[in-house]
């Protein structure tokens, strides 16, 4: 496998990236690692977006563009809703929402590990959406001029499992309201479930 394929699978399997990170998971140079960068953003397969960083200083993360996902076929789907109903014939349904539960806990560590508490709303919200795009969401923040923000996911990747199990979707609402602070409040304005074209979340500030 050559360097190019190297760092598309990286941003894969690992999702967003810095250069500098990328570098040292492949033993190459930042500087030959960037130049792969640029090469794929040229042909469409990666993008890039600047995130606050901890420290004042921006973050620029590297991730798959949906071409670039397209690259690794997704046929999943089907896998795991068979496996959502033999999980739930087996052993119930208390069994699903254990496994709700774990997927959970994982989502929210990682989101917490990410996002600076001391951050700004916007911040905070940019920053999870960075996570979310990785994730495959296609998400996006957008700033209102009121100090909201909406949390804008175009994609979901596991539609399948949520058209099977609703709690999905409850469980990464709950996530989203812990991991953003007790000063905000989530609320979901647009769900695909209910036949809207993409799922969007409107954070405000509480006064």
């Amino acid at each position: 496998m050559n360097t190019a394929e190297q760092t598309l699978l990286l941003l894969k399997t690992r999702g967003a990236q810095t250069a500098q990170a990328m570098a040292d998971i492949l033993h190459l140079t930042s500087m030959g690692v960037r130049r792969q960068l640029e090469a794929a953003e040229e042909k469409g397969l990666v993008t890039h977006i600047d995130t606050p960083g901890k420290v004042g200083r921006p973050v620029r993360l590297w991730q798959l563009t949906e071409l670039g996902h397209a690259r690794y076929p997704d046929r999943h789907a089907a896998l795991t809703v068979d496996l959502i109903g033999q999980v739930r014939a087996l052993f119930g349904e208390s069994a699903i929402d254990r496994l709700i539960d774990a997927r959970e806990t994982a989502s929210e560590t990682a989101y917490r590990a990410a996002i600076d508490p001391a951050a700004s709303l916007p911040q905070r919200a940019a920053t999870l959406a960075v996570l979310r795009d990785a994730e495959g969401y296609m998400a996006e923040a957008q700033v209102a001029d009121d100090g909201s923000v909406l949390l804008v996911e175009n994609h979901c990747p596991i539609c399948a499992a949520a058209r099977s199990c609703q709690n999905f979707c409850r469980s990464e609402l709950d996530v989203f309201q812990r991991v953003l602070g007790p000063d905000v409040k989530v609320e979901r304005v647009e769900h695909q479930l209910a036949g809207a074209r993409r799922c969007a979340y409107r954070i405000e500030p509480i006064a």
